[in-house]
């Protein structure tokens, strides 16, 4: 899953990111630009992945194992 971090003091937001790299990159904006604010705002989330694997591929792998799995077994 995918998150993105909005700035509650500003018109800030973070980039489609894991939840810990979108809250750290939150927490590093609040520090520079808001300084003894602490991090508030709002968090955004979307089925999307920017590091993992889609269902498609996971199954698309699992059908070529299958597939050489069936091929080199004989």
């Amino acid at each position: 899953m995918a998150y993105r971090y909005w700035c509650g003091e500003c018109g800030f937001k973070t980039p489609w990111l894991t939840e810990s790299e979108g809250r750290e990159r939150q927490i590093e904006h609040y520090t520079r630009r808001h300084p003894g604010i602490p991090p508030g705002g709002q968090v955004e989330s979307s089925a999307k992945s920017p590091d993992g694997m889609s269902c498609a591929q996971v199954v698309g792998i699992f059908l070529l194992l299958l597939f050489l799995l069936a091929v080199f077994s004989r």
